[in-house]
């Protein structure tokens, strides 16, 4: 992830780690990559509103810096978006991060907004139990009890918390009776259906063993004093994966599993079945080390496959600083792929995946090796914002170290990139830069991704690190038709794992519900398709968990519709 020069460079021996040169340290923000890509802009219009203040949310992140750089107070901030109340709208949490030095408190208690419906967003933290006051870095979304209302696992430096809803707004704190006491550095999590019994389980991303006093004292590239690298501390973190019971506890089978066997700097997750076979697989993004690709066996065991499968590390055989991660069929080949966000100087890992575990790296011709690498980026999303049929690319950024070139008052801040997708299979940045009036030189962090006016236009809610979020309303002028599914399972839960293909037009989408991905954030789980000029929906066949798989026939376009397994006209 990190620029730095590491006070003891004797752990890049030790980890047998491939660093970046020293020469390509040096110089400013900017490379001369970055006007090859310009000149290959796909548009001057733009795409994205900044509404956060007219929209009434008021959050301002705290990291806690007070002069010591402590590791984790660059790496933070987490958002999600979900419906909490199962009106519809798209509600927002916002996690807060507060003091390492001063510990928990007011000042780290996360925010939870309730939308209005009419674009506006309202505070209910005080009334809704949701306000854990732990140091927060990233939240999860998912329904663990299986009655329809979606929770919350916020991720801290220490504790998580896993906050159960009741649906009617309020939360209530079942850490403890969950069995979730461990105390680790945590980052990204996903909740998926690992072992296919109907609920939903947990793996949660852990970056390091460390503790305010193991911090080192690290030099940047321009001889100041700045955070470290992950190496300086020789400390990679096992992940844990934990299984629901059930009955309202999780069963931590991280060591069972053989996830606990390969420890990592592990930053961001998705859970998706890249081979296949009916198992929810789930590849790790690591942070300068190679990334993991544990395949799911279906009898309680992963096996790391990352190596063999083509995506432990980049083309050229570099291990990345891997943060954030995106899914979608990028190629509209039938399977999902995806791509994995890196540190400047190094380009993102966009991978083509056939269906059959194998990965290729795709990142060149693309055309995402380029301008990307010119910034340190975090939180990513794949979507068709503009409705044409072709995904589109969001990348939010923001560096980790200093640089001698800054782009705006906040030395670490960055402006977000946003690339239009097109049917070369080629993406295009938009300008101007990240699709709005004014690009905000934020420290960028997570990004969640959703349509929160239900206008047909998928909409961004970013969270900067010492600084307000921003949400971002879709505004882009003449969008094409589009579908968007709610994909319940035949418990009324988001049917998380599930393939839904959509054909209209002599054309098929394929998308898989999920919340995960992007960097320590959760995004809406309703399957979004741009439909372009096409006006008809000729068929919807989702393949669910449990491997059995339904055809809902021809679908209205421009709206909402739910999809609840076992609700098939034809009752496949």
């Amino acid at each position: 992830m990190m620029q730095y020069y590491p006070s003891a460079l004797r752990v890049l021996v030790q980890w047998g780690l491939v660093m970046v040169s020293l020469s390509t340290l040096h110089g400013c923000g900017r490379d001369s990559s970055e006007q090859s890509a310009e000149q290959g802009s796909s548009s001057s219009d733009v795409w994205f509103e900044n509404v956060t203040q007219s929209g009434g949310v008021d959050f301002i992140h705290q990291s806690g810096h007070q002069g010591d750089f402590l590791i984790p107070e660059i790496m933070v901030g987490g958002v999600a978006v979900f419906d909490m109340e199962g009106d519809g709208d798209l509600d927002l949490y916002l996690v807060q991060s507060g003091s390492i030095v001063d510990g928990p408190g007011p000042s780290g208690r996360n925010v939870l907004y309730a939308n209005q419906g009419d674009g506006t967003f309202v505070d209910v933290t005080a009334a809704s139990g949701a306000g854990d006051e732990g140091y927060g870095i990233g939240v999860a979304t998912g329904d663990v009890d299986n009655d329809g209302d979606v929770d919350l696992l916020v991720t801290n430096l220490g504790r998580n918390a896993l906050l159960v809803n009741d649906g009617q707004g309020h939360f209530q704190d079942q850490t403890t009776q969950a069995g979730l006491l461990d105390e680790d550095y945590s980052a990204s999590a996903s909740f998926f259906d690992a072992d296919s019994d109907g609920d939903l389980d947990l793996f949660v991303c852990n970056y390091l063993h460390w503790s305010p006093d193991q911090e080192q004292n690290c030099l940047n590239s321009i001889g100041e004093a700045d955070y470290c690298a992950p190496m300086s501390y020789n400390a990679p973190a096992a992940d844990r994966l934990y299984l629901n019971d059930g009955n309202g506890r999780f069963v931590d089978i991280s060591d069972s599993s053989g996830i606990a066997g390969i420890p990592g700097t592990a930053l961001g997750v998705v859970a998706m079945d890249v081979d296949s076979d009916g198992r929810q697989d789930v590849f790790v993004a690591n942070d300068g080390m190679p990334d993991h690709l544990w395949m799911n066996q279906g009898d309680g065991v992963f096996i790391e496959n990352a190596l063999r499968s083509g995506c432990a590390t980049d083309i050229s055989g570099k291990s990345k600083a891997g943060m954030g991660i995106a899914t979608g069929d990028v190629n509209l080949d039938g399977h999902v792929d995806l791509m994995v966000c890196n540190l400047w100087r190094e380009t993102d890992s966009l991978y083509l995946i056939d269906g059959k575990g194998n990965f290729e790296d795709a990142t060149i011709r693309s055309g995402l090796a380029a301008l990307p690498k010119t910034f340190t980026r975090f939180g990513l999303g794949f979507h068709d914002f503009d409705n044409d049929g072709h995904l589109d690319l969001y990348e939010a950024n923001g560096r980790v170290a200093l640089l001698d070139q800054n782009w705006g008052d906040d030395p670490y801040g960055e402006p977000n990139l946003l690339f239009s997708g097109h049917a070369d299979g080629r993406f295009r940045e938009v300008t101007p830069r990240s699709g709005t009036t004014e690009p905000a030189n934020l420290v960028s962090r997570g990004a969640a991704y959703g349509d929160f006016d239900n206008d047909g236009g998928m909409d961004i809610v970013v969270i900067n690190r010492d600084g307000p979020p921003q949400v971002l309303r879709n505004i882009v002028a003449g969008r094409g038709n589009w579908v968007t599914f709610r994909v319940l399972d035949s418990s009324g839960r988001d049917a998380h794992g599930a393939t839904v293909e959509v054909t209209a037009g002599g054309n098929s989408w394929k998308a898989i519900v999920h919340t995960d991905g992007s960097y320590c954030a959760a995004s809406d789980p309703r399957i979004h398709v741009g439909l372009g000029d096409v006006d008809a929906v000729d068929e919807v066949e989702i393949t669910w968990q449990d491997g059995t798989s339904e055809r809902f026939g021809s679908q209205p376009i421009n709206r909402i519709t739910p999809l609840r397994q076992g609700s098939s006209p034809a009752g496949e």
